[in-house]
């Protein structure tokens, strides 16, 4: 499956450091709209509320990554679209900068995985599709590994059963176009192209040495009967089509983590503002206003990385 690409962010700048243009509030911290061109080179441009991206705003990072969403304490929080250098893009929801809700994730080479997410990870239902193979997946994921029931949706036919840790296994069914289930179940057997070479000259390690690396490598596998090995299909037989054959369906996990509401904090109180003429930039060697407009039009000018549907 795809790999999630990352953005990169540095703290909130403060008003001493940088270049920021738009609205603050009586203790002269950002408050409203504004933009602002970070120290590390990342670009705001949104809503602050009391010194801090609060709201709606888009940030350009420097490594050409793109937000554009909801914001809460300088933190991507609520609905949002990230846009990655490597053309991959997620669409969904955050918390505390990171995907957790419902989303979709679209990956360079055309995978697609639409569902639950929490800390940044696929956890709970969802649907992956493999566009290589045209062939999707649904079920469920525990902290981004497949677990549990689901089934594999092929071109002419279908495979219902269970997962453990990303691989098949125990009893499920194939089901047919022709209306017809193959029953049996998969078995974790070890991977013959893992197996241990002989000892040859060269390979020879001391005995004490061996053990011990031995004991602590079955110590680190002892809870993974997964390591090492395949799943291979074992197949019983063959009848008519009946839904009550079928494997028990995926449930959706539950998630005992409350979402405070983004109004939680008002944007709208003691708003003074500054009209863009009377703006200095604030970062030392910049010539005047003119030049640090130009430079905020380059970021929103930048064309939209490429979307992988």
């Amino acid at each position: 499956m795809g790999t999630e690409a990352k953005g990169e962010e540095g703290p909130e700048d403060v008003d001493t450091i940088g270049v920021y243009v738009g609205k603050r509030n009586a203790d002269g911290e950002r408050h409203g709209e504004g933009w602002a061109v970070l120290p590390n080179g990342d670009f705001y441009e949104g809503c602050y509320c009391r010194g801090m991206r609060n709201g709606k705003g888009l940030y350009v990072f420097k490594n050409g990554s793109r937000y554009e969403g909801e914001w809460r304490r300088a933190m991507k929080y609520g609905v949002g679209k990230m846009l990655y250098p490597d053309g991959s893009r997620y669409e969904g929801d955050w918390r505390h900068d990171l995907k957790q809700g419902f989303g979709a994730y679209y990956y360079p080479n055309g995978d697609i995985y639409e569902g639950a997410w929490f800390k940044g990870k696929r956890h709970g239902l969802g649907t992956y599709f493999f566009a290589e193979y045209q062939i999707k997946f649904m079920g469920t994921w525990l902290e981004g590994v497949i677990q549990g029931p689901g089934q594999i949706i092929y071109p002419r036919y279908r495979y219902h059963g269970s997962w453990l840790k990303s691989k098949p296994k125990g009893p499920g069914c194939f089901v047919f176009d022709t209306n017809c289930m193959q029953h049996g179940f998969y078995l974790l057997i070890k991977d013959p192209d893992l197996e241990e070479l002989g000892e040859g000259e060269e390979e020879k390690e001391d005995k004490e040495v061996k053990e011990e690396r031995m004991g602590e490598e079955e110590e680190e596998l002892e809870f993974d009967e997964t390591a090492g090995k395949i799943a291979t299909w074992r197949a019983r037989n063959v009848t008519a089509y009946m839904a009550e054959f079928l494997p028990p369906e995926p449930v959706p996990l539950p998630i005992h983590d409350s979402v405070p509401s983004l109004t939680d904090e008002s944007i709208e109180t003691d708003i003074i503002v500054f009209e863009m003429p009377s703006v200095v930039a604030e970062e030392e060697g910049a010539d005047d206003n003119d030049s640090w407009l130009m430079h905020r039009q380059k970021f929103l000018e930048e064309p939209e990385l490429k979307e992988n549907a």
